[in-house]
């Protein structure tokens, strides 16, 4: 169900957010969120880090003894933006330049989880109790109903930010029940709007290796379904989604023959009405070359840009544990995360632009005030470029619970303001291209990710073995040791065999080892238990040694040249 943000839409648009830091102690950490377990009013706005929005992966070291060169996995996130994302941050590959609210000599790593040892905590955990964990269903009950649904219909106090007795954020109504074109389907058949989606991940943390396997389903607005009548019509749904994509990657899109007599629009771009094979991308408004939507859309939402998507446009994210069976690791049905997002506002290229360059005049001007973002626990998150972000995470008993605003404060800097991201997402840009007779529109339960073939880059390379030559590791803590071992000598050479073996299957890089997937379920676990996701949720079982615990402001990477790259969104 839609969110009522009206006022938080007014404070975007108006480039006025606010944000609550009550509670804070003189080092940025409350002691309530502290504790293990503590967090049962979720309402709570206290943050635990003035700048909790700078995910873990940023305090990477990435110099390290026996190396002349620094790793570099930075430049995945911090790169040359493309219009309209004016947030050209490739500078950020080459130092550690955190806003210092306390204006300390180093700023801590808030991040402590990551120093934390859950070896022995692994070791006393049987495999089959972690099996059997992984395995039982969070998000359906017994009889298939949606048990957060249920329990937001009866909200409890203590995630009732308004207090008027209604949850009044996003209500889950997913049902993972999808045909053969990856649309979801409610009980009794009707079309819930999601459409699942085959992508490749983002290289580092999201690979299924480093702890989690992910989907992601995409929903357009009501309007964008239905015919000029309002009617349900799955073909114009079918279309919209074309022309989304085509608009995000800046791509011509195959789609099945198509009479464009019916929806009167030259789809192709051949100068007539005729059967068309392809949405032909051909957005050039300044030299009268637009696009449109088809169906009941064509009228009612007439703002169209690429790069951005329309108004109302959600996404739905799971990450899920991982499991083993016949020894191949696959996806669990358990949840660790839902994580929804929903635009809100449309912002023009004249808007975003203004919006960085007020952005980058704060930062030269006051160079240690923390980013701040609106919401709570109820409404979302408001990234600042018209998105709203919620989340689901698991009490310590494992069934999901709304995240607090803190905890989803920290979706913040990867999706409010890196440059790697179109419209601040990252797995629609790198939907499988539609050449395949699926058009890459399936989930994952029909066809498996890691028989994908790597993806390329725009110079021909390959996408994954970049970021291993320049990473040096599978992961940005190059905490990963069997991707380490499988790609690299001891000496630290490259083994040519697993690198050709990569180019035909990503399976070859993003799976663990059985026992790797076990072990990182259980300490993952054992997060869940302490309810400590404030101080980091990254899967791992010893202490990371590859992690600053304080970096002082400004402090060189290492880094003496930005990598500037850019996915192939056609290529695969």
């Amino acid at each position: 169900m839609p969110m009522n943000l009206d006022s938080t839409l007014a404070g975007l648009v108006a480039g006025l957010l606010l944000l609550s830091l009550a509670g804070c102690s003189d080092d940025g950490v409350t002691a309530e969120a502290g504790e293990a377990g503590a967090m049962r009013d979720l309402t709570d706005k206290s943050l635990a880090s003035f700048t909790g929005y700078v995910p873990p992966q940023c305090y990477t070291k990435t110099r390290t003894a026996g190396h002349a060169q620094a790793a570099n996995p930075c430049y995945v996130c911090h790169t040359e933006s493309r219009a309209p994302n004016f947030i050209d941050d490739a500078d950020l590959q080459l130092a550690y330049d955190f806003a210092n609210p306390r204006r300390t000599a180093r700023k801590n790593n808030p991040w402590t989880n990551l120093f934390k040892d859950y070896r022995n905590a692994v070791a006393r955990v049987p495999d089959r109790e972690i099996r059997a964990y992984v395995r039982a269903d969070n998000y359906r009950d017994d009889t298939g109903r949606i048990a957060l649904a249920d329990r937001l219909a009866d909200v409890p106090a203590g995630w009732d930010a308004n207090g008027d007795g209604r949850w009044q954020g996003y209500v889950p109504d997913v049902y993972f029940d999808f045909d053969a074109a990856g649309y979801d389907h409610a009980p009794g058949g009707a079309y819930t709007g999601w459409r699942a989606f085959a992508y490749t991940p983002v290289p580092g943390s999201f690979i299924p290796a480093n702890g989690s396997f992910d989907d992601v389903l995409i929903r357009l607005p009501r309007v964008f379904r239905q015919d000029r009548r309002g009617r349900f019509d799955v073909a114009v749904y079918t279309l919209n989604l074309a022309i989304t994509e085509s608009l995000i990657k800046r791509a011509d899109v195959p789609i099945a023959a198509t009479d464009e007599h019916d929806y009167d629009i030259d789809l192709n771009r051949d100068g007539h009405l005729d059967i068309a094979h392809r949405v032909v991308y051909d957005w050039a408004p300044l030299q009268d070359r637009d696009m449109a939507w088809v169906g009941r859309a064509a009228a009612t939402h007439r703002r169209l840009a690429a790069g951005l998507y329309p108004e109302g446009t959600e996404f739905l994210h799971t990450l899920r544990y991982l499991d083993v069976v016949d020894g191949t690791v696959v996806r669990a049905p358990r949840m660790k995360e839902l994580r929804y997002a929903r635009k809100q506002a449309w912002l023009t290229y004249s808007d975003r632009r203004a919006m960085a360059f007020d952005e980058l005049k704060e930062a030269h001007d006051f160079p240690d005030r923390p980013a701040q973002f609106a919401g709570d626990v109820e409404r979302g998150v408001a990234n600042g470029l018209g998105w709203v972000y919620q989340g689901f995470i698991e009490d310590a008993r494992g069934d999901l619970r709304p995240q607090t605003f803190a905890e989803t404060n920290t979706c913040m800097g990867c999706h409010g303001g890196v440059g790697a991201t179109t419209d601040a997402s990252f797995a629609f840009p790198r939907k499988r291209a539609g050449n395949t007779p699926d058009r890459g529109w399936y989930y994952w339960n029909q066809r498996a990710m890691a028989h994908l073939a790597e993806p390329r880059l725009t110079d021909g390379r390959g996408e994954y073995s970049t970021y291993l030559r320049n990473a040096r590791a599978g992961d940005e803590f190059r905490n990963n040791a069997d991707i380490i071992a499988r790609f690299f000598t001891p000496a630290g050479a490259e083994k040519p065999a697993a690198f050709r073996r990569l180019e035909q299957t990503i399976g070859a890089m993003i799976l663990p080892s059985p026992d790797r997937a076990l072990a990182l379920d259980k300490a993952y676990r054992e997060i869940v238990r302490q309810q400590s996701f404030i101080h980091g949720r990254t899967a791992h079982v010893a202490p990371m040694d590859n992690v600053h615990r304080a970096v002082a402001p400004g402090e060189p990477t290492g880094v003496s040249t930005p990598v500037s790259v850019e996915h192939d969104a056609r290529a695969h």
